[in-house]
């Protein structure tokens, strides 16, 4: 007879109190507890100052990575509140750094607009927190208190401030005391913060890079702002001061990186709407109000040559990655006035029924736009506020976007005019290269990538089916080719060479490089369409491998190949798809010695053979020279490519891939900076950068 099961009931049930639900589940108010965790800890604090500036009470901000994974914020603002809750009898200080959902931004009147309005970033922060340092600076005193993984007290720092000084938290009643004077008229708050490593692994640390970043992001939004960063954890201390008076403008102008087809143009405008919140009645109790909010719009937006769209959005300077409703509004504005100008203009832009409509994507190539939104206590989905909730921003935002828009296609002005002809005449071209590429996908869809006959006649391909296990190796030249048509694994690895340098598709148009017999036989392979129209589940491979030579060449063809994915094939390397093989530098050969046989050692760097050198010769153990020096694929035998570079079992691979927003723009970056058009910048950096190399390294 079975075993009844226990019976579920409340004592199963748990309940957790105060920043105990913080620590249990961090993932659930900061996304997680990796690299971007932690950094959006430092975001909370940061936005917490920036509040104060769009209040119009703060200046300038300080945000300092100390040597000790501490970071501290430091403002000039109005400064925490130091008096008495009287709801709660504690200070204010404690109560936002200690209670969940309490702060000045839910409608008090302290902040019009914040980005802050949870009230749980300053919490949760101090939650996951091995220690917390505030210190503020109001009517000529500074007040000071510190936390413990939230909880209040003191820490003995007569040997250094340390998270692991003896703490003495507070038993009957916690104090804000006070640590020091001030100058009249001095106000401020100053957080200090280390991230507790029960928390967040030790091996993740701040990123200068992001911070930098997301600091200039501010600095932009908030025109006049003062944001000094600094780094102490290196013996080189970095530092940077991010100043701008030209707001939303500059950081679009900033952000595109092609050559212009418009003007910059700024669009401003605002809308009110009714909102049901709840407020605080006279008794202390929440109660439905309708209240008339206003949302305020800014955007800057231009077009450009290229076909990328850069559109970032914000809400009160929060970033918003997502999208959300303010971003559905901009993209609605967009395609209504744009499809009337098109239908306005169809004689003279030679559109027909047959051509079919506009379309989001087509109006979106090429446009590079901040869209900006200003209003008290928006709605987000989730802490991390990534994406808009609040529905009545949307019909707001289309509305101003659509009669700036209007304005500007009715201006007058010569320039303008020609502006706009300019820009419909490249909407309606991406339109038609996306019919023209649809019909031609729709054709390929009929037949069997495995089966097709289009399949280019150099591709030695292999015999299984799953997707998964199986790979494709990119190979530099029919000489390669040959040697690992014998290393390889029949059954999983195809091999597919190349023959040089593929076209540079950086500088080259969307048609130059579907006409390129080498890069449109790629995208034939792997067999899963390219552009807007990649379909990443199609793909024939489950790993595409770039096996280039060791050398300068070698390094060339996998920069210009990893261009092509980049450009036409992104979803693949986001996805971790592609990868770069690593074959060795040198083989050593060892000399027998007693019982042992001759020995063959690979090393893949100089820093590596050097190394091995010198442990050979502690040993006493006898090498052959001269030391063999691989500079092409083509100088291993079978045996050697299989063992070193091939052969799951002992192959080194490199995933090329993109972790997060930062490194996306980081990677657009530099893909413009080495393969663009513009010659200028290249040149600075190969300047700045010449006398870094050492030019034994160099294989001429």
């Amino acid at each position: 007879m079975a075993e009844k099961k226990e019976e579920y009931t409340a004592r199963h049930l748990s309940v957790l109190e105060g920043l105990e639900a913080v620590r249990k589940r961090p993932g659930m108010y900061i996304g997680s507890t990796d690299h971007r965790g932690l950094m959006h800890c430092v975001w909370e604090i940061i936005d917490n100052s920036i509040d104060e500036s769009l209040e119009g009470h703060c200046s300038e901000i300080k945000v300092t990575l100390h040597d000790d994974h501490s970071v501290s914020v430091a403002d000039n603002g109005r400064g925490i509140p130091i008096d008495t809750v009287k709801s709660v009898g504690l200070s204010g200080v404690e109560v936002v750094f200690t209670k969940l959902h309490a702060g000045g931004k839910f409608g008090g009147g302290s902040y019009t607009s914040s980005g802050g309005l949870h009230g749980v970033g300053a919490s949760v922060v101090n939650a996951l927190s091995a220690r917390l340092d505030v210190a503020v600076t109001r009517a000529g005193k500074v007040y000071g208190m510190s936390f413990r993984r939230g909880e209040p007290g003191v820490f003995d720092d007569s040997k250094g401030i340390s998270p692991d000084s003896p703490f003495t938290p507070f038993t009957e009643s916690s104090e804000l005391k006070v640590i020091g004077k001030a100058k009249r008229g001095l106000s401020g708050t100053r957080v200090r913060f280390w991230a507790d490593f029960q928390i967040f692994p030790k091996s993740v640390d701040y990123s200068w890079e992001n911070l930098v970043a997301r600091a200039r992001q501010s600095a932009f939004l908030v025109p006049g702002l003062k944001i000094l960063v600094s780094d102490e954890r290196h013996e080189e201390k970095l530092a940077e001061e991010l100043h701008f008076e030209g707001g939303v403008v500059d950081f679009a102008n900033f952000l595109a990186k092609d050559t212009a087809i418009t003007d910059t143009w700024r669009f401003t405008g605002a809308g009110k709407y009714i909102e049901t919140v709840q407020k605080l009645d006279a008794t202390g109790h929440l109660k439905a109000v309708e209240e008339e909010r206003e949302c305020q719009v800014e955007c800057a937006l231009r077009w450009g040559i290229g076909y990328e769209t850069q559109v970032q959005s914000f809400v009160n300077i929060i970033a918003t990655p997502k999208g959300g409703t303010h971003v559905s509004g901009f993209e609605q504005a967009l395609l209504k006035i744009f499809r009337a100008q098109v239908e306005k203009n169809a004689r003279k832009l030679k559109v027909t029924a047959r051509d079919g409509r506009i379309e989001k994507d087509d109006i979106l190539a090429g446009l590079t736009a901040v869209v900006t939104v200003r209003l008290p206590e928006p709605q987000f989905e989730g802490q991390t506020k990534e994406i808009l909730g609040t529905p009545q921003i949307r019909q707001i935002v289309a509305k101003v976007i659509a009669d700036e828009l209007k304005a500007q296609f009715a201006s007058s002005k010569r320039d303008d005019k020609q502006q706009n002809s300019l820009l419909l005449e490249k909407i309606v071209g991406e339109m038609k290269a996306r019919q023209s590429a649809r019909l031609h996908k729709e054709i390929s869809r009929r037949k069997n990538a495995l089966e097709t006959s289009s399949l280019p006649a150099k591709l030695a391909d292999c015999r299984t089916n799953e997707v998964e296990r199986s790979e494709l190796f990119i190979v530099e030249g029919d000489s390669a080719l040959g040697t690992a048509k014998l290393a390889r694994s029949s059954e999983f690895q195809a091999l597919f060479p190349i023959r040089g340098k593929i076209l540079n598709v950086q500088k080259a148009s969307t048609a130059d490089m579907l006409s390129n017999a080498e890069c449109s036989a790629i995208i034939q392979v792997i067999g899963a369409g390219s552009g807007r129209t990649f379909n990443l589940d199609a793909a024939r491979y489950g790993k595409v491998i770039l096996m280039t030579d060791a050398d300068v060449d070698g390094a060339h063809i996998r920069t210009l190949l990893l261009t092509l994915f980049f450009r036409y094939m992104r979803p693949l390397v986001e996805a971790g798809r592609v990868y770069a093989a690593v074959p060795p530098l040198h083989r050593v050969e060892l000399s027998a010695s007693g019982r042992k046989k001759k020995e063959y050692v690979y090393t893949y760097s100089e820093e590596e053979l050097n190394q091995l050198l010198r442990k050979l010769k502690r040993s006493g153990r006898g090498y052959k020279e001269p030391i063999q020096r691989y500079k092409g694929l083509g100088e291993m035998d079978a045996d050697q490519l299989a063992q070193t570079t091939m052969d799951p079992q002992g192959r080194t691979l490199r995933r090329i891939t993109l972790a997060d927003e930062q490194a996306l723009i980081r990677a657009e970056e530099t893909f413009e900076l080495l393969m663009g058009s513009v010659v200028a910048p290249r040149k600075d950096f190969i300047v700045n950068g010449a006398n870094k190399l050492e030019a034994q390294s160099i294989d001429a």
